[in-house]
This record gives C-alpha cells, sequence and structure tokens, in this order.
C-alpha cells in the first residue's frame, strides 16, 4: 500500500509538470518542469531502478535548484476579493479538509497495521474529496492550486528527504565517533557543566546545519551524551535524552535549513522577507538553550 502511495505522488508530481511545461506565463518553466518531473519519477522509479541513477538525479535537482532555474507562473487562481467572499460564505466549513488529514492519520495509523505514511496519504485523498464537495470547486482547480503552492515553496519542499539521508549519512560514516574525540580532547574530564553544554549547544549547531534534531541526536547522543554524560557521570538517560531533543529544537527554530517550520510558512504567508519568521525566534531559542542546560545538569546527575 506504501508502494502505492508513492507512485500516486509521483503521478501527482507529473502533472505538476506537465502543467509548468505548458505555463507559457513562467519564464522559468523549463528548470521548473524538469525538477519535478525529475522529483515525480524517483517516487515512481525508487523501486525498480538502480540507487546510483537515483542518486543521479538528486545531484541534478540540486543544479536545478541552485542554479536559479525555478521560478513561478500563471496558476488560473482566483483573486483575493473572491476568496474573501467564498470563506465569507463556507466559514468554519473550510477547517474540515485541514482536519481530516490529522485526525485521518492518527486514527489509520493507531487502529490499522497500514502505518502512518499510508494513512496520510489516504487522509489526504478523503480531505481533497471532502474540500472539493464542500467548496463547488472542479478537480482541474485542486491540481492549480497544487501547483501554486509548490511552486511558492521551491525546492524547499524536498529538504525533509534531503536532510533525512544526510542524518543516515552523518551516523554511517562515524561522525558521532570524531565529534566524542575532540570533545574529550577539548573538553576537561572533571568538570560536568561543561560536558553539558557541550551537549545542548552541540545539539543546537548540528540540527541548525542539518535542519533535523533526529538526525543531529543520533550523532551528538552517540558521540557525546552516552559515552560521557550517561557513562563516564552516570547521567540519567531519560532526562538527558529529553532535553536533548529539546536543545536540537532550539536549532530547529533558528535555520533555514528546517524548511517546513521556517521557510515553508513564511512562502505561503507570502511574506516578504523570508526568513522573518526565524528572526522572531533566535532569542526564545537561545533562552530555552539556557533552560535546558541549567535543568539538565541541576536534575539528570
Amino acid at each position: 500500500m506504501l508502494e502505492y502511495i508513492y507512485q500516486a505522488t509521483g503521478l501527482l508530481l507529473l502533472a505538476f509538470a506537465v502543467q509548468t511545461f505548458l505555463d507559457k506565463d513562467n519564464p522559468k518553466r523549463i528548470g521548473s518542469g524538469l525538477f519535478w518531473l525529475i522529483y515525480g519519477m524517483t517516487f515512481i522509479l525508487g523501486k525498480v531502478v538502480p540507487n546510483w541513477l537515483i542518486g543521479a538525479m538528486v545531484l541534478i535537482l540540486t543544479v536545478l535548484a541552485a542554479g536559479g532555474f525555478m521560478g513561478q507562473g500563471n496558476y488560473g487562481t482566483t483573486t483575493d476579493k473572491e476568496r474573501k467572499e467564498k470563506a465569507s460564505l463556507l466559514k468554519n466549513k473550510l477547517f474540515i479538509p485541514a482536519l481530516i488529514v490529522p485526525l485521518g492519520t492518527i486514527l489509520i495509523s493507531q487502529f490499522t497495521k497500514l502505518g502512518v505514511l499510508v494513512g496520510l496519504g489516504l487522509s489526504s485523498v478523503v480531505s481533497i474529496i471532502i474540500a472539493l464537495l464542500i467548496t463547488k470547486g472542479k478537480t482541474v482547480q485542486s491540481l492549480h492550486e497544487g501547483r501554486r503552492l509548490l511552486d511558492s515553496i521551491g525546492w524547499a519542499a524536498i529538504l525533509s528527504q534531503f536532510l533525512a539521508a544526510l542524518g543516515y549519512l552523518f551516523n554511517q560514516a562515524g561522525v558521532g565517533d570524531t565529534v566524542a574525540g575532540i570533545v574529550k580532547m577539548m573538553i576537561p574530564e572533571n568538570i560536568l557543566l561543561i560536558k553539558v553544554i557541550a551537549y545542548c549547544v552541540g545539539m543546537m549547531l548540528f540540527t541548525i546545519v542539518m535542519g533535523n534534531a533526529f538526525a543531529a541526536f543520533a550523532v551528538m547522543t552517540t558521540g557525546i551524551g552516552i559515552p560521557l554524560l550517561v557513562i563516564e557521570n552516570g547521567g540519567n538517560p531519560a532526562i538527558i535524552g529529553v532535553l536533548g531533543m529539546l536543545s536540537g529544537y532550539c536549532g530547529t527554530l533558528m535555520t533555514p535549513m528546517a524548511a517546513n517550520f521556517n521557510i515553508v510558512p513564511a512562502a505561503l504567508l507570502e511574506l516578504k522577507n523570508k526568513h522573518h519568521v526565524i528572526s522572531m525566534q533566535v532569542i526564545p531559542g537561545f533562552i530555552l538553550l539556557i533552560f535546558n542546560i541549567l535543568i539538565m545538569y541541576r536534575f539528570a546527575f
């Protein structure tokens, strides 16, 4: 079932690619179309082509995104005035499709054996159907709006998959062991507070680089958390783990690499400064980091 979800996602991306190629109002329609076409093919062909070919596709995506070959075009959407008038008529009914996705995902994942990703895919399909019934919109309009949102987000839409792969590579390359060796050389063995600071700040910094606290957690906990805090100093692994993850989330607040949280909302809200969300979160992030360090030092040992 999960493979069918991937195939459906790929087909949707192919539809967006075709629309983009035909969009004469997009000055960069070739680059944008190729980007979504190749990205869609990775979903469709992921199980049947060699891994090196998927890797080559990823490199092409990187070139298209970094080279500025992507742009926005005409999506045949409604005007702001029309959307406001429609919203005033539908009112809270507009929230129904949005609520179906998380609720459906939870129910399917908890009460069936299909899993979270299948639940998310099925819930999304049901949500689109309900949205069309409520708004009485045309099916093709959902494709236009989907492409508009995806183009607004741009290359950041695929960042989560890139970062998940990066975390796996870091772990396989033994980055955690290297970090542990560097920390042991730099930090005196008898100063526990410095070790706690190194772990929490390291979680924040690695998350800023990787954009994913889960990937950073594997590296930093293997390198510092377990050997230096738990084994050498007898720390409580539950407290250290929880506060370590929370320190990683402090980094999430400060990085454009966490695109789903910081770049995508700015793009969807059409903010002039795409880093406005980050600028508002930096100070709270540092305050929370200091809090984590003090709580870990006080209660984990």
